[in-house]
């Protein structure tokens, strides 16, 4: 045997990944908004609470705002920021964490998905299908606790 017909990865057909995360996706671009959801999830701790994980980026011209996350009827308490200034992402948990949204004592359950929703000032509601992930690899530091400040209002 020679080999000659075998194929090299050069002649293999292009795999274009676009999600490479278990985390929701999403992109909201209606009545002049231009939103992208991207790695949404859950983490479960230990005392049954629930850790929103994730990124936020408003695109459009326009500032937008988190009003509210919800899931199964119940709010998450939401610190840090909630400002969608264009392109200044909010993040949700990691290094560059400027909020923190938490579910409080609601018996999450890793494996499972839940519908997440989230109420935005201009872009109205977004419900996501997200997955509730347990709390170790990249996602063992995520805690409950040490909420960030809310910032100051400004005027001008």
């Amino acid at each position: 045997y020679t080999g000659e017909d075998t194929l090299s990865l050069h002649d293999a057909l292009p795999i274009l990944i676009k999600k490479v995360t278990d985390g929701a996706e999403a992109t909201v671009t209606t009545d002049g908004s231009d939103l992208r959801i991207s790695n949404l999830l859950l983490v479960a701790t230990a005392d049954g609470s629930a850790v929103v994980v994730g990124h936020i980026v408003n695109r459009a011209g326009t500032p937008d705002q988190i009003l509210g996350i919800t899931a199964g009827g119940i709010e998450a308490t939401i610190t840090g920021e909630t400002k969608l200034l264009t392109n200044k992402p909010i993040h949700f948990e990691g290094e560059q964490a400027n909020a923190k949204a938490v579910f409080a004592g609601v018996g999450a359950v890793p494996g499972r998905n839940v519908d997440l929703t989230i109420g935005f000032a201009r872009a109205g509601l977004v419900t996501v299908r997200a997955i509730i992930r347990d709390k170790r690899d990249i996602y063992a530091n995520v805690t409950t606790g040490a909420k960030l400040a809310t910032p100051a209002a400004t005027t001008k």
